[in-house]
């Protein structure tokens, strides 16, 4: 399990859903999801963020217990997102006294959400830099436009050089399971905020003028050792560079035969010695996984089944969320299909080359209903093009 505690003033006082199928409507979750709240017990008490909806009666529980007897001064807002905000209203009722704080961008979203509760007397806004001094513990904040709401604002906790980084370091996984952080984080980064490279790029910059200690997300595990692990993974992530050197090859076929030519190129490819080649059916594997692969590896190969003058859905979704999320700076090779007209390759050539800085190795493979020795002599060719780059 997870160590959670923090310190003796700062209480973890969030709760994971081992129940939770799917988050966000959209993204498949096989080990729950953890949601995190903590409490900052000081000459004022300070709670950080609420918890989802469905967690409600367990994490009033935790606050209860934490505070033992005592009333919260402050709730900071780090983000409006309804899996952290959705207890504003309970706790605002809960304490009248209690003080909210926010920029101004945070209150213009809580009016919306909560039209029934009056917060103008309630309203502590704060600007970028801003400290909030409780006693022992100096809070202050910084903004992070867009990582990945307009609100969001991350809190620096000055005394224990503590980071509550909102969703930034988060991973998918309630907190008592046994997983690497790095799948799960990598599929949450680029699922939810990989658009926003050039946002989280900026706050990384913040960060970088901060001595921390121990970063504590809104989501997944408290980070408390080699956090210069993380931190690089978010500036590889969010510079859109490879993590890995390897070929990603994605594949939707209809009947098979596209799969056929993937696993005749990616054997080829280990024949030449890629020492990485991972082979995904797009009809079968999670959309974050294959998102995910396609943003840690290198090279990436598309091939893909012609369907109704266009390109296979399952292809047409997947390099849909690439561009999306801003996907770039790759080689990438094509592979179509068609029995009589081939229309798929045109289709994922031109979805390609509007994302930037994409190197698209000519000519593509055209397979007419089934591979011949003339597409496995093309892949020869395709996979020393990939080889040379891939070195």
């Amino acid at each position: 399990m997870s160590d959670m505690t923090i310190s003796k003033d700062i209480i973890h006082i969030g709760a994971s859903d081992k129940n939770i199928k799917i988050f966000e409507s959209q993204y498949a979750l096989e080990n729950g999801m953890s949601y995190n709240s903590y409490l900052i017990k000081d000459e004022k008490n300070v709670v950080l963020d609420t918890i989802d909806e469905k967690l409600t009666d367990t994490w009033l529980e935790n606050l209860e217990k934490a505070l033992d007897g005592e009333k919260p001064d402050y709730l900071i807002v780090s983000h409006m997102e309804p899996d952290h905000a959705y207890n504003i209203g309970v706790i605002a009722k809960k304490y009248p006294e209690m003080k909210i704080v926010g920029n101004q961008l945070t209150f213009n979203m809580l009016a919306n959400f909560f039209k029934e509760i009056d917060f103008s007397n309630r309203k502590f806004v704060v600007m970028e830099g801003d400290v909030l001094d409780i006693g022992k513990h100096k809070l202050q904040f910084f903004m992070a436009p867009m990582v990945h709401w307009p609100e969001v604002m991350v809190t620096y906790e000055q005394t224990e050089k503590i980071l509550f980084s909102a969703d930034g370091f988060g991973k998918f996984g309630a907190l008592d399971v046994d997983e690497e952080w790095d799948c799960e984080a990598r599929r949450y980064y680029f699922g939810i905020v990989g658009k926003y490279g050039m946002q989280v790029q900026a706050l990384l910059k913040k960060a970088a003028n901060l001595d921390i200690q121990m970063i504590c997300p809104l989501h997944g595990p408290i980070l408390k050792e080699n956090l210069g692990y993380y931190i690089d993974k978010y500036n590889t992530w969010s510079s859109y560079k490879p993590e890995e050197e390897g070929i990603y090859i994605a594949c939707s076929s209809i009947y098979g035969n596209t799969l056929k030519a993937a696993q005749k190129l990616a054997e080829i490819l280990k024949e030449k010695g890629a020492k990485k080649v991972v082979l995904a059916d797009l009809t079968k594997e999670d959309w974050a996984e294959a998102v995910e692969d396609a943003f840690r590896y290198s090279h990436l190969v598309v091939a893909s089944s012609s369907y109704n003058a266009g390109l296979f859905p399952p292809m047409k979704q997947f390099l849909d969320h690439l561009k999306e999320r801003n996907y770039q700076n790759r080689t990438v090779g094509i592979i179509e299909n068609g029995s009589w007209a081939p229309s798929a390759g045109k289709c994922m050539k031109g979805t390609l080359e509007e994302m930037k800085n994409m190197n698209i190795i000519e000519p593509m493979i055209t397979i007419k209903s089934t591979m011949s020795d003339e597409n496995i002599s093309q892949m020869e060719e395709m996979a020393d093009k990939i080889l040379e780059n891939n070195r």
